[in-house]
């Protein structure tokens, strides 16, 4: 269990990375006329994602999950595989990337790195997928798993329509 209690602080530690990260070019966009939507949602998916790294090492304590390598492993990898993914999109995005829906009108749509692959607009968001049923499962955190990605899902629904709105007012600016 305590490996797995190092894993969640890694992953938390990460988030208050992509947070200095944010901050940052939050900055960035608000100073080139950035736009900002969304906010609404916001605070849910602060909720959503702290609840993630809180329940999911309390529902293995509590509930005594065990750890079974033939699982544990293979969502390991997993979650070290959207850790990758999710730089690449923020490294791909540069001072555009950030946790809130900003916009700065004008600017063309990214296209390299995993934005290049049209078919797949929001990547970002396979990462954040893959890690929130990953994540819990190293370690059969089942409940977790199966009440982040519900919930994800529902809010992912309101996220990539604001995103997608805000992406095509900009354009229109």
């Amino acid at each position: 269990m305590t490996w797995y209690l190092i894993l969640i602080a890694l992953v938390g530690l990460e988030r208050v990375a992509e947070l200095v990260v944010a901050r940052r070019n939050a900055a960035w966009s608000m100073a080139r006329g950035g736009v900002m939507t969304g906010q609404g949602h916001y605070p849910w998916m602060v909720a959503l994602h702290t609840g993630l790294l809180v329940c999911a090492p309390l529902e293995v304590a509590l509930a005594e999950r065990p750890f079974l390598p033939a699982l544990g492993w293979p969502m390991l990898a997993l979650v070290v595989a959207a850790q990758g993914l999710r730089w690449w999109c923020i490294t791909s995005l540069g001072p555009r990337w950030n946790t809130q829906v900003i916009v700065v009108p004008g600017l063309p749509l990214v296209t390299r790195g995993p934005y290049r692959f049209r078919w797949l607009r929001h990547p970002n968001y396979v990462a954040v997928v893959v890690e929130g049923l990953a994540l819990p499962l190293v370690h059969t955190a089942w409940v977790t798993a199966l009440a982040f990605t519900v919930l994800n899902a529902a809010l992912m629904v309101v996220r990539i329509r604001c995103e997608n709105a805000a992406l095509a007012l900009a354009s229109e600016r």
